[in-house]
C-alpha cells in the first residue's frame, strides 16, 4: 500500500475521551491534524470525544475517521462498534480484535495455542493480596483492560508495597477489584511495531529510573530508545515474527504495536510477548513514528497509509 488518497476526502480526528490516557490521546490527535494540515488536507475536523460523540459525527458528516483515541471507550470496541453502526470508515482495528487486544487474558487465549510465548498470569481479587501473594515474588500486577502501562505495579521481595501488600500503600489494588498477576520476566524491555501487516523494527526502552511505565513513555527525557535495538539477529527476528504473527491471528488493521520483555540470559528462549496495542500513541515520543522514520516513512506518510487502509475497498 503506497499511502495514496484524495486529499479532498473530510476526516475526522477523534481524540481525547475520558480515559487514563486523555492527555496522550489529545498529543497523537494533535499531531495527525497538523501532519495532515501540512500535506494539503483542507478539510479535517478535530473532535475531542464526549458522551455526544456519535450526534457530533453524524453532524460533520465525516469520509473517514482516524482513531486517536486510546484506553476505553475508543480502544475496547466500543467506538469501533458506533461507526460500524454510522457505516463510517475509521483507521485502526475493528470492533472484534479490539475486544479481545484490550484483554490481556483474552489475548492469551487467543496467542498462547499458536505457539506465541507469554508469560503465565492468573486473575486474582484485589483484596486478596492484603493476606498474601498469589504468586513467588517477583511478580506483576496489572488491570487486565488498561494500556499505556497504567496501574501496573511490580512486587519485589525487598518492595515497599509491604508482604503482604498493605491497604494503607497507594497502587492498583485500591483502584480495581480484580488485577493480573504474572511472573516478572527479567531483562530488557523491547518493543515491535506492526504497519499494514509489516513489522518495522525492534526498539529497546531504557528508562532512565524505575521502570517504563506511563510517565516513563510520555515524558521527555525519562527513557532511551534504542532503534534498531543491539540484540542478537535471532532474537530479533524472533520478536518481528512473533509481533506480525500477533497482528495476523488478531487480525489488526493499520498499526500495532507488540510490547516484549527478553531474559538475556536465556537467548531466543528468554522472549516473551507482553501485550498487542491496537491503538498506539502517535504523539512526538511515540515508538511507532519513530520505527516509521527508520524504515523511511515520514510522519506525514504514516498518517496517510493508515487512512488509506481505513478506505481501502470502501472508495
Amino acid at each position: 500500500m503506497n499511502g495514496t488518497v484524495n486529499r479532498d476526502l473530510h476526516v475526522v480526528v477523534l481524540m481525547g475521551g475520558w480515559s487514563a490516557e486523555r492527555e496522550v490521546s489529545l498529543s497523537s490527535g494533535r499531531g495527525i491534524v497538523e501532519a495532515l494540515r501540512e500535506r494539503g488536507w483542507s478539510n479535517v475536523t478535530e473532535i475531542d470525544m464526549d458522551r455526544n460523540v456519535a450526534q457530533l459525527i453524524t453532524a460533520v458528516r465525516p469520509d473517514v475517521v482516524f482513531n486517536a483515541l486510546h484506553g476505553t471507550p475508543g480502544e475496547d470496541g466500543t467506538v469501533q462498534g458506533m461507526l460500524d453502526l454510522m457505516q463510517v470508515p475509521y483507521t485502526h482495528s475493528g470492533l472484534e480484535t479490539s475486544v479481545i487486544a484490550i484483554d490481556k487474558e483474552l489475548t492469551k487465549k487467543v496467542l498462547v495455542p499458536h505457539g506465541i510465548r507469554m508469560p503465565a498470569g492468573e486473575m486474582v481479587e484485589s483484596e486478596s493480596l492484603f493476606a498474601a501473594d498469589p504468586m513467588a515474588r517477583p511478580y506483576v500486577l496489572k488491570p487486565v483492560n488498561e494500556g499505556s502501562s497504567v496501574g501496573v505495579a511490580i512486587v519485589t521481595a525487598d518492595g515497599n508495597y509491604g508482604n503482604p501488600i498493605g491497604r494503607d500503600v497507594p497502587g492498583p489494588w485500591h483502584e480495581f477489584d480484580e488485577l493480573l498477576a504474572e511472573p516478572f520476566i527479567r531483562g530488557r524491555e523491547l518493543t515491535v511495531a506492526v504497519l499494514n501487516d509489516e513489522p518495522l523494527a525492534v526498539t529497546e526502552l531504557k528508562p532512565k529510573a524505575g521502570f517504563y511505565d506511563y510517565a516513563a513513555k510520555y515524558t521527555d527525557g525519562l527513557t532511551e530508545h534504542i532503534c534498531p535495538a543491539q540484540v542478537p539477529d535471532e532474537v530479533a527476528r524472533s520478536m518481528m515474527d512473533m509481533a506480525a504473527k500477533a497482528h495476523r491471528l488478531l487480525g489488526c488493521k493499520g498499526a500495532s504495536r507488540s510490547d516484549f520483555r527478553w531474559d538475556d540470559e536465556a537467548g531466543e528462549a528468554g522472549v516473551y510477548l507482553l501485550e498487542v496495542n491496537t491503538q498506539p500513541g502517535m504523539t512526538p515520543l511515540s515508538l511507532v513514528p519513530e520505527q516509521a522514520r527508520y524504515r523511511g516513512i515520514d510522519y506525514g506518510e504514516l498518517v496517510e497509509r493508515l487512512i488509506a487502509e481505513a478506505l481501502e475497498g470502501r472508495e
